[in-house]
């Protein structure tokens, strides 16, 4: 009786993404080509600017260090789930087996934690930077640099490694349908059959605070950026200098206003189509705006990428 309750209690080899499909068919092909254009210039544009942070010298900074890992990250929080996403749109087929879905699960949240931490480092070396420019060269040495980032790779996915043994703990048995185009951890506490009050709190508690402190680091060091801006003598650089923090403030409340509502609010407080546009925000819009906003706007960046245009194209066509 017992192997016989083990088997039923996990049967389940995977899940139904029902994703956007409730959508027309139009709509639905038109977001597949407006979804798979953004999903490929966010990896083309990322992986340009990892390029030529390792290949031009007068890149090679703690800021720009910290920009090349962001850029590295978001190639890999956006591919955790927009191809499969895309993929649905067109496909009958909207199966994920189980042991995808979990991987799918855990790498979200360890690239997203891992993303807050290096929010934090990069709000870090601005404030040292802005407020702290003569001792900026002495603080923030390589060895630093690299030990933030590790800490933050490192740490964020032994956290969710820990979040992931409760997860897998989970029972599931019987109903497979995901009312997401990801696994998500709403839906797999709602589709299992064993008690999830504990592990919902932990996991509520855990993400709350990684979110919430997160940004409260982040402010901190932007609030004092700001009171620095506001001593700047002249009107020309108070405004160079809001206009970069207000593009950076910009994509951070995209960011952190999209996990507040998905994570750091009680559940069942907004709609499972409401869960979904805001976490296109997070997986899709976010990552599609970061390369612009912290990389593409930059002088020296733009110039470093027309001159290296320019040498490959002389190489390529040298009668031009």
């Amino acid at each position: 009786m017992s192997d016989m309750e083990d088997r039923n209690e996990t049967d389940v080899s995977e899940f139904i993404l029902l994703g956007f499909s409730s959508l027309g068919e139009k709509l639905k092909i038109f977001l597949f080509l407006v979804l798979l254009l953004i999903y490929l210039i966010t990896v083309t544009s990322n992986v340009v600017i990892i390029f030529i942070l390792w290949v031009d010298r007068r890149l090679h900074s703690p800021m720009y260090f910290f920009i090349a890992n962001l850029s590295f990250l978001e190639i890999w929080f956006t591919s955790v789930t927009s191809p499969k996403m895309i993929l649905n749109f067109m496909s009958v087929n909207q199966t994920i087996s189980f042991n995808g879905c979990m991987a799918q699960s855990y790498f979200y949240f360890a690239l997203g934690v891992t993303e807050f931490c290096l929010l934090v480092v990069m709000s870090f070396d601005r404030y040292v930077a802005i407020c702290h420019p003569l001792q900026y060269a002495t603080i923030m040495k390589q060895r630093l640099c690299i030990q933030l980032v590790l800490g933050s790779w490192v740490g964020s996915f032994t956290v969710i490694s820990l979040r992931m043994l409760l997860i897998l703990k989970l029972r599931f048995c019987g109903l497979n349908v995901i009312d997401h185009f990801f696994c998500d951890n709403s839906p797999l506490f709602q589709l299992s059959c064993t008690d999830t009050s504990g592990v919902k709190r932990v996991d509520s508690i855990l993400i709350s605070n990684i979110v919430l402190s997160s940004l409260c680091l982040t402010m901190l060091s932007y609030g004092s950026i700001f009171f620095s801006i506001l001593r700047i003598p002249t009107a020309t650089g108070r405004q160079k200098a809001f206009s970069t923090c207000g593009s950076h403030l910009t994509a951070l409340a995209v960011v952190y206003g999209s996990c507040i509502v998905l994570y750091a609010r009680p559940s069942g407080s907004s709609s499972p189509d409401v869960k979904k546009g805001v976490a296109l925000l997070n997986t899709v819009l976010y990552p599609f705006l970061n390369p612009f906003i912290y990389s593409l706007r930059n002088k020296t960046v733009k110039l470093a990428l027309r001159e290296t245009f320019s040498q490959s194209t002389t190489k390529l066509f040298p009668n031009l």
